[in-house]
C-alpha cells in the first residue's frame, strides 16, 4: 500500500510543498498532480532515481506550465537531499 505525506523544502528564495508517495523502496515525488522524479537512499545516502525505473501508476509525468505560479524544479543533488532529509523526519524508519 503506498502512503503519501506531504513535505515543505526551500527551493531558491521560495518554499515548495511536494507529495511523497512511499512505493516498493523508494519514494515518489509529486508537484501539482505529476511525477517530478523518485528518491531512494542508498548506503546512507539519498540518491535520485532514473525516470524509466520509476512505476508511474496512474500519475502523470509533472510538465511545467510556464505561465503559472510554479516553480520549475529541478530535482539536482542540493534539493534530493533536502527532500529525503524530509523523509526522514516524517518516515524514520525509511520502510
Amino acid at each position: 500500500m503506498e502512503e503519501a505525506f506531504n513535505v515543505k523544502i526551500s527551493y531558491g528564495n521560495q518554499a515548495v510543498t511536494l507529495t511523497i508517495l512511499h512505493h516498493k523502496d523508494y519514494f515518489k515525488v509529486i508537484y501539482f498532480g505529476g511525477i517530478i522524479g523518485a528518491v531512494r537512499q542508498v548506503d546512507g545516502e539519498w540518491e535520485l532515481m532514473d525516470f524509466q525505473e520509476i512505476d508511474a501508476g496512474d500519475l502523470p509525468r509533472y510538465t511545467p506550465d510556464a505561465k503559472g505560479e510554479r516553480l520549475e524544479i529541478v530535482l539536482d543533488e542540493h534539493t534530493v537531499y533536502a527532500i529525503g532529509k524530509e523523509i526522514e523526519l516524517y518516515n524514520p524508519g525509511n520502510d
